[in-house]
Parts: C-alpha cells; structure tokens; sequence
C-alpha cells in the first residue's frame, strides 16, 4: 500500500510539473508510527495524544530537514482512494503538490480509527 501511495503521489507531481518524491526512512517510521497510534488509541489527529506535532514526531524519528508537512485519512479502502481523496482536498493537494518538498515517508494501519468509520488509517509525511 505504501508503495502504491508514493506512485500515485509523484503521478500527480509529475502532471503538475514537480519531481517526484523519493522514500525517506525517517519520515516512514514516523509516519507508520502515528498511522498505528491512531488505531491504537482510537483518535483522528495532527497532533498525537501526547501532545507531539507532526514536526516533534518527524524529527524524533531522526528526519533532520527544514520543510515538514503532514497529510492524513481515515476510511478509505486502496492507496489510489486515499490518494484521489486528498487531491480533491485543497490543503491535502497543496502538500502533495508543493514542489520543494523531495522525500516522502507513508504510513498505513489496516485497524479501524472509530467504530462508525472504516478501516484504514493512512498518513503522509513529506520533507525537504
């Protein structure tokens, strides 16, 4: 699914005239980490039960650029729902779009965040 994300994602790049995104171990950590957080503990959040802002988690996880940003979904079922969903989003496009940022980490959990939405809890963490 990961995978699949990042496709999808440097697709849409490309059509804007970006470069593509390329995988940063850093940024996955932390963005699987949140993903299972937030089935975990059952919350739908930026910002993590602790208090930890998508940066604090990016740069606990060892990412050391300047440029963070942070996209998440719940609910949806295959990578390109998800990524469909946050393109027809405007801040979640303008992340994805955003052609100064070089590296993406993805994270997935297949659990379900509440009860009365679907399974899937899907993060992106983009650096530059």
């Amino acid at each position: 699914m990961e995978t699949q994300v990042l496709q999808l994602t440097n697709a849409e790049r490309q059509k804007a005239g970006c470069g593509p995104l390329k995988p940063n171990s850093a940024l996955t950590r932390a963005a699987e980490a949140h993903a299972a957080d937030m089935v975990d503990n059952h919350y739908f959040d930026h910002t993590s039960q602790d208090g930890r802002s998508p940066f604090d988690r990016m740069k606990a996880a060892g990412f050391r650029g300047g440029a963070m940003a942070e996209n998440i979904a719940v609910g949806y079922r295959s990578a390109a729902a998800v990524v469909e969903g946050w393109m027809n989003s405007e801040g979640h496009r303008k992340n994805m779009l955003n052609c100064d940022y070089t590296m993406l980490g993805v994270g997935y959990d297949s659990g379900q965040v509440k009860p009365d939405w679907g399974n899937g809890s899907w993060v992106q963490n983009f650096g530059a």
